[in-house]
């Protein structure tokens, strides 16, 4: 009898590092290959491909359907709306919620998760670390079991921080060396991150560990930045400026490389750090490429135009839109709370004017003056609610463009352990023509946001105070 083949969805299937390891685990396993243009492949034998958006919980629950692991190489730096109001911290928490709920949801046995190595001792970590770091502790928060692959930079012909650094090397005759660039770091080879990762998946001996991976060397980005340079031949003069800021950095390397913000911000920032790989595991954490070879592969193979890499090209379809906030929830408060609280909260904003009301199936309606003419009706999704969760779709008003098969929601949703809530909206596409809507609506819907945050943070100091009282009349009863 022929033994069962295990079975591993892989996310970003289409994406440069989940391109090169499809190829590799479909030696032994099956691999259900997830992407956002799934539909457009065409199945093999050991492959299913299945479209995703992983900002859906629904669609996350059918994607990890039948799967025994599960590798998470989900980001959020691609725009994947055609107005999106949000940081990519908010958004990756909202993916990695929605990854987690599924895998338990489905049975996954172990999530495999690329991360950045975390420097130990650093107090203040760069955005992108720390969004890294929360990624991880959502990931873990439903109970399946989480190992994750540390890595510093990968060198490899496409992603984001290598293809910088050879821009660097190969356009300047001279290089100005901000203060980053003698900070160390811990350089591995595509090749050797795709071994660690394919090593991972169904070992229980790594499972609930965070481990660091890295090349032979460790090294400076100077040192890179001038071994790159020689791959191409080339031994541009080096210039040392310790006084250039992060600020002014990340401006001279856009200007340098032609490289968009959304790449350069986060890899400017997370540079300072020193990233050398400690926490390490026999068999999985040591690369055994070296820097210059991997290098001299990765030239090879890079793209002529890297300016705006394909993960960062924006694909949007139609005229939806994204908006994600951020709020704090008062103690003892939980998401569905925070649902039922904003639309109350609405009706005070611009009472007479602006009020909403509710009916027993718990559909709130939001209205301008007129009771006929909703501006937005919000229907609450029982089935797909919880204490930590509440979700409304948006299934009618004047401000919504709502068909048959429309996916417009709002959503309140609790970070896993913390008091800090997610409101976020997807796919609502608004009836207003979008020159207006893009210079009017849109702008009043972070002035709300704005102002709904600074009511809950209004009552949690009311809170405070009516505690502190209270602890000072038992004092003095006492």
């Amino acid at each position: 009898m022929e033994k069962r083949r295990p079975v591993v969805a892989l996310t970003g299937a289409t994406g440069y590092i989940g391109g090169n390891l499809l190829k590799q685990i479909q030696e032994k396993a099956d691999v259900i290959a997830l992407s956002r243009s799934g539909d457009d492949k065409e199945n093999t034998d050991h492959v299913t491909w299945r479209s995703c958006d992983f900002f859906s919980l629904k669609d996350a629950e059918k994607a990890l359907e039948g799967a025994d692991f599960a590798i998470y190489l989900i980001h959020s730096m691609k725009p994947s709306a055609k107005l999106t109001q949000a940081s990519f911290e908010d958004m990756d928490v909202i993916l990695a919620d929605n990854f987690a709920r599924a895998a338990k949801k489905q049975g996954i046995k172990q999530i495999i998760y690329l991360s950045g190595i975390i420097p130990e001792g650093e107090k203040k970590l760069s955005r992108h670390l720390k969004s890294r770091l929360e990624v991880e502790k959502v990931l873990k928060a439903y109970g399946t079991p989480v190992t994750t692959i540390r890595a510093g930079l990968i060198v490899g012909p496409s992603g984001s921080s290598f293809p910088i650094l050879a821009k660097l090397a190969k356009r300047l005759p001279f290089m100005l060396l901000p203060k980053w660039t003698r900070t160390k770091t811990h350089p591995i080879a595509l090749k050797d991150v795709l071994q660690s990762l394919k090593r991972t998946v169904g070992n229980k001996e790594v499972e609930h560990q965070s481990i660091d991976v890295g090349g032979p060397e460790v090294m400076s980005y100077k040192e890179m930045m001038i071994k790159t340079a020689e791959v191409m031949d080339r031994s541009p003069k080096v210039i040392d400026v310790p006084l250039m800021t992060v600020q002014l950095s990340r401006l001279w390397v856009m200007l340098v490389t032609g490289a968009p913000k959304e790449m350069v911000y986060p890899l400017v920032e997370s540079l300072e750090h020193p990233m050398v790989a400690r926490n390490k595991v026999e068999g999985i954490s040591d690369g055994k490429i070296p820097f210059k070879e991997a290098a001299k592969t990765a030239l090879e193979e890079q793209e002529d135009d890297l300016s705006v890499p394909a993960y960062l090209k924006p694909n949007p379809k139609g005229k939806d839109v994204r908006s994600v906030q951020r709020v704090m929830l008062p103690e003892g408060k939980n998401a569905l709370w925070a649902g039922e609280e904003y639309l109350q909260w609405l009706a005070t904003l611009a009472k007479p004017l602006l009020w909403t009301d509710m009916d027993d199936q718990k559909r709130g309606k939001i209205h301008l003056i007129s009771k006929k003419n909703p501006l937005l009706e919000l229907t609450f999704s029982p089935d797909e609610s919880d204490e930590f969760r509440a979700l409304y779709r948006i299934t009618g008003g004047a401000f919504a463009s709502v068909r048959e098969n429309s996916r417009g929601r709002i959503e309140f949703r609790q970070i896993p352990d913390t008091q800090e809530c997610i409101i976020a909206i997807h796919e609502y596409e608004p009836a207003l023509p979008w020159f207006i809507y893009r210079y009017t609506q849109a702008n009043v819907h972070l002035i709300v946001m704005y102002l709904f945050k600074k009511y809950l943070e209004h009552l949690m100091k009311n809170e405070q105070h009516e505690e502190q009282a209270g602890d000072r009349k038992e004092i003095a009863e006492a």
